[in-house]
Formats: structure tokens, C-alpha cells, sequence
């Protein structure tokens, strides 16, 4: 008979392994989220509220080679140098699934800690695009549905109108040829692309976004398509690519990479859709919901199924450039960040995961200051700009009460009519740390706090 895992932990026979996942939407900032937070392990002088830290119980951190042996290896070395480097800048997005995975030596603490002695606990920290997470609300929807609800919700958005102009020049009858496939479905992607550089979070299905090895195969050559077309030749060959799409790329990458992890970050660019106006930030609430579902334990269904007894035990949701605001600000951005996700948390609270969310900065590139406009000081934030000018700059007053933002939100309203929101693209400050200190961060150190600290 085998010993179980958690009994040759508890034996010390094995190091216990965690599984932490970071994702988010796209310019939310997963890389440098990851690049800062192993950073500062390695060099924990900026850690203060980790409290193994602080105390002196967590005595050293290494890099491991890589464990798993067909996945990438989260490329740190080169990410932190594009961000400490003589000519700082934004490392590029994530582009695949990548691991990385670091070892803590911990010293035993407490009544019994001089008994137990030292102890190693592993952390692989595993990368994956937030866009192939969208893909999770294609799960409870056939290609009808899904067509439905995108041609009801992307009038307005960037190349919405070619793509419609195109599916009203489809040739009448009932027909089918590839390269009508492949025009729509470029026509689409390229709606997409646009879509979501205009700061739009619903924009599935996201490998159309991120291919990889699959750009122009029949699973991403389809589009959505209206009433009159599903039940012909185009309407049938689309919706069985789209059920292709969903056994085959969607289910394997969940099946494979998400249903070992124990800890999950979930990174939000509040600050983004809050610019780009109130559909926006509707738009990200109710991706944000349906993508969350996924971390109810004991869930239904597919992903139930493919979890088994898996619980994700700790779900961190980050608002993520806090540095964008005055500190006088933050609060006010984790209450509105919390608003967003409340239906999410609290099915995940319900269920017995712990969750948090928090304003941070993984990478401060800013400093803070007043400044005078009119008769007005204004909490403010200078930085050095991505064409190399230095600014101070003031976003907008947040307001106390997220429902003035969500309500006009969930209304469908067009633009905030009391408040102007706006957002400086900054980019990374040179950086003189001291010996022992990480990257300069907000709220990092609670963060992984509350991910890794009941395990240190």
C-alpha cells in the first residue's frame, strides 16, 4: 500500500510542493508581477509584512531548475533585466503557459519550531495568459449562444463594423468554401485584437488572440454567426470547428496546467477599463465573473470533473499600478475592485476558499507629490514616461462609493458624467537598491503574505 503525499510530508520523506497561478487580462501585468515577487524572495529587504521574513524564520531562497520537463521555463533572468537594466523598460506579455520554480529554507518557529528544525517548501509559480482563461464561459454555451451574445455586444468596439459589413455581403444560398472560412475569421481576430488594445476584456475565443502552434487550423477558423446562417452549410462546418475548439484546445489546457494549482493570483487592470469608460468596466466585470466561476471548489460540470477533489485553497484578486495613484487613493481602488468581483468572491468564500484583494504595485515606477491646478493641490504621481519625458500627473478623484461607477456601469451609460479618468503610460524608473532589497513594490510583501505565509 503507497503513503499518501501529505503523510510523507508530514513524515519529512518529501518537500511539500505549492502551485501558485498567476493570470489576468492583458496588460494587467502578470510578467513583471511574477519577475517582482521572485525578486524580492531572493532578496527579501523590501518584505517587511511577510513575516517569515521579518522574523528571520525564512533563511534563504534559490532558483530550481525548471520540474516539469515539457513546459518553459518562466524566463526571470531576462525579464528582470529589461526592468533593472541601465535603460529600464516594460518587459513583453505572456505569450505561452511558462513555470518557474524557487526553493525557502525555513527555520522552525514557535513552541514546537527548535523540535521540527529545518524544513524546505518548494513554490512553482506558474504563467498562463489571461485571454485562453476567457475561453471558460465557451464552456456552458453551444455556437448559437455563443454567436448571440457576441453580436449583441460588440457594436461599438473597434472593426465591429467590417466584420458585420462582411457578414451581410455573405453570398446568399446555402454554401461553404474555405476562403470565406478564412476571410471571416481574419476579419474577426482582427476585431478582436483591436477590441482589446482598446482595453476590452471580453474577447474570446482567446487562442484567436494568442494561436501559437494553431494559427490556421480549421479549430480557430470560424466566427460568430446570425440566426438566418446557423442551420446552413457555413453554420454547420462553424459550429462543429467551435465544439472542436472547445474539446481540443480548451479542455487539454485546463486538463494539463490548471487543475494542480493550490493558489491562484487572479492580476486586474481596474484603472484601464475605468479610462476606457463605463462599458468597459462592465464589460471586465462580467468576464471577470464568469472567469472566476472556474475557482468555486466542488463546481459541476466539466471543470469540476477534471478537478476532482482539487481545491484551490487561496484566491488573491489584485488591482494591479497602484503606483498610477496617490496612496490616498488605494483604498478606494480595492473597495472598487471588490464591488467588481463581489458575485465571484463570495461564491468562493461560500465554498470555503479564502480570497483577498488589494491595490499593489509589483514594480514601483513612480514617486508621489502635490501638485497645484488652479486653486486645488492634488495628490499626485511623477514618473518617467515610456518616450523618456518625466511628468507629474493626477488620474481623477475616484469616488468613496463604487457604485457611482458601477451603477452607470451596469446601466449601459456611455461616459462618466461627473469625473474624468485618464492614465500616463509610465515606464520603469532607473533603480539604486541597496544590498538585500528587491525591485521597489506596493503592497507585495502582503500579497505574498496572504498567498504563501500560512505554509512558512
Amino acid at each position: 500500500m503507497g503513503i499518501r503525499s501529505d503523510v510523507m510530508e508530514g513524515l519529512g520523506l518529501s518537500d511539500p510542493v505549492v502551485r501558485i497561478g498567476v493570470t489576468g487580462l492583458s496588460r494587467a501585468g502578470k510578467t513583471v508581477f511574477i519577475t517582482s515577487l521572485v525578486a524580492n524572495l531572493l532578496e527579501r529587504g523590501r518584505m517587511q509584512s511577510l513575516r517569515a521574513a521579518a522574523d528571520g524564520r525564512l533563511k534563504a531562497v534559490w532558483l530550481q531548475p525548471q520540474p516539469d520537463d515539457t513546459i518553459p521555463r518562466f524566463d526571470f533572468e531576462r525579464y528582470l533585466a529589461a526592468l533593472t537594466g541601465p535603460t529600464p523598460h516594460w518587459p513583453e506579455g505572456t505569450r505561452h503557459v511558462s513555470q518557474l520554480r524557487l526553493s525557502l529554507r525555513l527555520e522552525g518557529g514557535g513552541l514546537f519550531g527548535g523540535l521540527r528544525g529545518a524544513r524546505t517548501l518548494h513554490l512553482d509559480i506558474v504563467d498562463y495568459p489571461g485571454e485562453w482563461l476567457l475561453d471558460l464561459r465557451l464552456m456552458g454555451r453551444d455556437f448559437a449562444q455563443w454567436s448571440a451574445e457576441v453580436l449583441e455586444r460588440i457594436a461599438g468596439r473597434p472593426g465591429a463594423d467590417r466584420f458585420t459589413a462582411a457578414l451581410a455581403a455573405l453570398p446568399q444560398g446555402d454554401s461553404f468554401t474555405e476562403p470565406q472560412a478564412q476571410e471571416l475569421a481574419d476579419i474577426y481576430t482582427n476585431h478582436l485584437n483591436a477590441s482589446r488594445e482598446a482595453g476590452w476584456s471580453d474577447c474570446t475565443p482567446g487562442r484567436f488572440l494568442i494561436p501559437g502552434e494553431l494559427a490556421g487550423s480549421p479549430a480557430l477558423t470560424f466566427a460568430p454567426l446570425p440566426p438566418e446562417l446557423l442551420d446552413g452549410k457555413l453554420g454547420r462546418e462553424f459550429r462543429r470547428r467551435f465544439d472542436a475548439y472547445k474539446s481540443r484546445v480548451v479542455k487539454p489546457f485546463f486538463r494539463d496546467h490548471f487543475a494542480r494549482i493550490d493558489r491562484q493570483v487572479v492580476l486586474v487592470d481596474v484603472l484601464g477599463a475605468i479610462r476606457q469608460g463605463p462599458q468597459a468596466v462592465e464589460d471586465m466585470r462580467r468576464a471577470m465573473a464568469d472567469i472566476l466561476s472556474a475557482f468555486r471548489p466542488g463546481r459541476a460540470g466539466w471543470l469540476g470533473q477534471l478537478l476532482g477533489s482539487r481545491r484551490v485553497e487561496r484566491i488573491l484578486f489584485s488591482a494591479t499600478k497602484a503606483d498610477y495613484l496617490h496612496h490616498v487613493q488605494h483604498n478606494r481602488l480595492t473597495a472598487i475592485l471588490s464591488s467588481m468581483l463581489r458575485e465571484a468572491r463570495d461564491r468562493a468564500d461560500f465554498q470555503g476558499a479564502r480570497t483577498e484583494a488589494m491595490a499593489i504595485a509589483a514594480l514601483r515606477a513612480t514617486t508621489e507629490e502635490m501638485i497645484t491646478q488652479g486653486e486645488d493641490e492634488l495628490p499626485a504621481v511623477r514618473g518617467r514616461l515610456v518616450d523618456g519625458r518625466q511628468a507629474a500627473f493626477f488620474a481623477g478623484e475616484l469616488p468613496a462609493d463604487p457604485a457611482m461607477l458601477l451603477h452607470p456601469a451596469r446601466q449601459g451609460a456611455e461616459a462618466w458624467l461627473d469625473h474624468d479618468y485618464a492614465i500616463m503610460n509610465f515606464a520603469p524608473a532607473p533603480l539604486t537598491t541597496r544590498p538585500g532589497d528587491g525591485p521597489p513594490h506596493i503592497r507585495l510583501d502582503r500579497a505574498a503574505e496572504f498567498l504563501i505565509g500560512d505554509r512558512l
